[in-house]
């Protein structure tokens, strides 16, 4: 699966787990609730990607978490959120929410639109602690311009969202004239989710939906002809 050259695993679009609930059109990169595959199980401390479609007027209703790190990214429409912590927003195309869900928290996400369905990331990370107090907060890149940015970090440097875990997690805005370039630092690895559009990623092309496994890198370079939307997780 993987060349000399490059040490990129790819995992297609097409071949994650597949689960259409009618209110729910989910395709999930890893392993993740009747989807079982041992060979996706997650990557690093990344245990979940899931590319949700919310249909109008439908959602997720109250349900608990324990112990996860949890982050949601808006590709389109819009999502209302409550949970237990007293936080309740409506979160747009470009917000980023996260939430630490330590001890416990309950929490639901429903679409208030009557007609445009809701589409999203929804993102689990493993905790390098369990049993933290449970955590909210949002950051948007909605009207920044073409980028890089750093969305999430354990120090929380640079104005990101501080995480319990190691894993910068960077939004690679693309525009078709600017090109990313991302310095692999040794013993560090990436997965890289290419949330919207067409894009090269270290000379190949990747669709929405793809995804690839970076280990032994020195670096890795986005690039892409129109607008996209590009996920890279630096992980331990």
């Amino acid at each position: 699966m993987c060349d000399s050259v490059h040490m990129m695993n790819i995992r297609k679009s097409n071949e994650r787990g597949h689960a259409e609930h009618g209110w729910l059109d989910s395709y999930h990169s890893f392993s993740f609730a009747d989807y079982y595959d041992p060979n996706w199980m997650g990557y690093r401390t990344l245990r979940v990607i899931n590319d949700d479609l919310v249909m109008p007027g439908q959602g997720f209703g109250m349900h608990p978490h324990r112990d996860m790190e949890i982050v949601t990214y808006i590709l389109s429409g819009a999502l209302q959120h409550k949970d237990s912590m007293g936080n309740g927003r409506v979160i747009r195309p470009g917000d980023f929410q996260y939430m630490s869900a330590g001890t416990g928290v309950l929490h639901s996400e429903f679409n208030p639109s009557p007609d445009e369905a809701a589409r999203l990331l929804q993102i689990w990370i493993k905790p390098d602690e369990t049993g933290v107090k449970p955590g909210y907060a949002e950051k948007s890149f909605a009207n920044e311009p073409a980028g890089f940015y750093l969305v999430t970090s354990k120090s929380g440097r640079d104005g990101s969202i501080s995480i319990h875990q190691d894993a910068d997690l960077w939004l690679a805005k693309l525009d078709g004239k600017n090109r990313v370039s991302h310095k692999l630092a040794p013993g560090r690895h990436a997965w890289v989710h290419v949330a919207e559009g067409e894009v090269t990623v270290n000379g190949k092309k990747l669709s929405g939906g793809d995804a690839a496994a970076v280990t032994d890198e020195k670096a890795i370079e986005l690039s892409a002809d129109k607008a996209a939307q590009v996920l890279l997780f630096d992980l331990n």
